[in-house]
C-alpha cells in the first residue's frame, strides 16, 4: 500500500486537516523558513551572529526534513512523534537564541511555531489512537 493509503487508514481525530490543507500550510511556511534560516546561517558565516545561535536552526532543519521519511517512509508513528517534539522544542530554542541578534527572525517563526504546535498535538493524537 502506498503512503497515502496508509495515512488514510489511520485513526485520526475529527479535526485532522486534509492533506491538501497541510500541503498549503507548508507552502506558506517554507519561504519563511528559507529566508530566516538563510539569514541566520549567512550572518553566522559572516561572524555577525555567534555560531551557537545557528545550532537550534541546524537541528530544526534536520528534524523537519526527517519527519516525512520517518512518518510516511518508515511508517513509524512513535519515532515521528519524537521527531516532531524535537522540531517543536528547537523552534522555541531558535526564537530565544536569535532574539538578541535579529528579533525579526524570532517573530517570523511565530507561524511556524503555531503550525508545529498544532501538528504536534495531531501527531500525538494519531500515535495514541493507533498504538
Amino acid at each position: 500500500m502506498d503512503w497515502m493509503q496508509w495515512y488514510r487508514q489511520l485513526a485520526k481525530p475529527a479535526w485532522t486537516p486534509e492533506p491538501a490543507t497541510i500541503s498549503l500550510i507548508w507552502q506558506i511556511l517554507y519561504p519563511i523558513i528559507i529566508a530566516t534560516f538563510g539569514y541566520v546561517f549567512v550572518q553566522c558565516a559572516r561572524r555577525k551572529i555567534p555560531r551557537r545561535v545557528a545550532v537550534p536552526f541546524a537541528i530544526n532543519l534536520v528534524a523537519n526534513l526527517a519527519f516525512t521519511p520517518i512518518q510516511f517512509g518508515m511508517r513509524n508513528l512513535p519515532l515521528a512523534t519524537a521527531d516532531i517534539l524535537v522540531v517543536l522544542a528547537t523552534i522555541v530554542w531558535m526564537m530565544i537564541a536569535v532574539w538578541p541578534h535579529a528579533r525579526w527572525v524570532a517573530v517570523a517563526q511565530l507561524p511556524y511555531l503555531t503550525w508545529v504546535s498544532i501538528a504536534t498535538v495531531l501527531q500525538l493524537s494519531i500515535t495514541a489512537m493507533n498504538w
